[in-house]
């Protein structure tokens, strides 16, 4: 029977167990020391198991183990310290045992550490939730969606409501669906996802209006996700977004703020149509933007017939130019984009083809997948 004498807290586990446990928490711990107490971790052994707590505010995650032996108690210690003793330790049991003035003794055999901690009541109160309103939902098609996105969300401070993901639900005739967007104002990603959700989940409490995940919050759910197969729970409650899939709890504080309305940056006529291998594609706009500006990494496509020709020039570097076949019909068409926001759309398409949709040059061009009509990405031209 487990003891609650917190003073002399002990545990006993099977190294791949905390292993695996601490390092879920290594990249949500505060690196940054703006409030140096969030670089621990904070463990709490009770009934049998073993659970661990890690914040940086923003972004919280709780989970447990269970023990082979136990002595209830808490005790907060650094999680890169734990992490790294841990790693280089053998196969089998380790003995973690709370000292005087909170040290941390982690035995193995001949192996003993003992690791500088902080008294429990240090670590900041930890975030907990109490809806049951949780929504079933696809790990494999919320990641994609994360994957479709993220990479489009803005890294300016100053503008805060662009730094994570609009995530909203869109009901079209009797089909929920999922929407996911994310824009930093020079590129924007949409990406559409039909939910199979039940009927008491189709009614459950998430907001009309969506909300704005942040992006380190979609990494750790990314993260998450990428271990897992089949389904996870969602809800929103307040401002803090809950996701959980067996002992993992992850909470996320939402970005408070209106997302800009983003339909108005989708262009609605859009007559040039551009068809292109994504291979051929990808690979000749690696090549070309070598030679291209260093910051804006501007490259030319200069349409004609069923050719692109795509040309970068650095006065600093050269020049360069390569040639594509391509399915087009229109008039002759130049138009100047940032290679990176091009390679960074292509990158995130699994089609093999990829639809370009242009109208002249001084207007944001569409890419699509020729076989995903409910995933767009829109790119600002650059001047040429």
């Amino acid at each position: 029977m487990a003891e609650t004498n917190t003073s002399s807290m002990m545990i006993e586990a099977e190294k791949k167990d905390l292993l695996n446990l601490l390092g879920k928490t290594q990249n949500i711990v505060e690196k940054r020391n703006t409030m140096p107490v969030l670089v621990n971790v904070l463990l709490e052994a009770k009934d049998g198991v073993l659970k661990v707590f890690a914040t940086d505010l923003e972004v919280s995650l709780t989970d447990q183990i269970p023990t082979l032996k136990e002595k209830a108690g808490k005790v907060a210690v650094s999680a890169k310290s734990l992490f790294e003793i841990i790693k280089e330790l053998d196969d089998g049991p380790v003995t973690l045992t709370k000292r005087d003035n909170n040290w941390l003794e982690i035995k193995q055999r001949k192996s003993v550490f003992n690791l500088v901690g902080i008294a429990a009541e240090e670590y900041p109160v930890f975030p907990s939730y109490a809806t049951k309103d949780f929504m079933t939902i696809s790990s494999g098609v919320f990641a994609d969606m994360i994957e479709k996105t993220i990479y489009s969300v803005s890294n300016d401070e100053t503008r805060y409501h662009l730094n994570g993901v609009f995530f909203e639900r869109v009901q079209k005739d009797s089909k929920t669906s999922f929407r996911m967007v994310a824009t930093d104002g020079f590129r924007l990603s949409i990406v559409d996802r039909e939910m199979q959700l039940s009927k008491e989940q189709s009614q459950s409490a998430f907001p009309a209006t969506g909300v704005i995940i942040p992006r380190k919050g979609l990494f750790e759910i990314r993260k998450m996700l990428e271990t897992i197969e089949g389904d996870f729970d969602l809800a929103v409650e307040g401002s803090q977004l809950v996701v959980r899939r067996g002992s993992t709890v992850l909470m996320v504080r939402l970005i408070e703020g209106k997302f800009p309305s983003y339909q108005q940056f989708i262009p609605q006529s859009v007559p040039n149509r551009v068809q292109v291998p994504r291979e051929i594609l990808l690979s000749s706009l690696k090549r070309v933007s070598l030679l291209s500006n260093q910051k804006y990494k501007g490259v030319t496509l200069a349409l004609t017939g069923g050719r692109m020709e795509i040309t970068s020039n650095n006065p600093e570097l050269g020049d360069a130019k390569e040639e594509i076949e391509v399915n087009y019909k229109g008039g002759d068409l130049k138009i100047g984009f940032n290679a990176r926001y091009m390679l960074d759309v292509l990158n995130s398409f699994d089609d093999e083809g990829v639809d370009l949709h242009l109208n002249d040059q001084l207007s944001p061009g569409l890419m699509r997948p020729q076989n995903d009509q409910s995933y767009t990405c829109v790119v600002m031209p650059l001047r040429i």
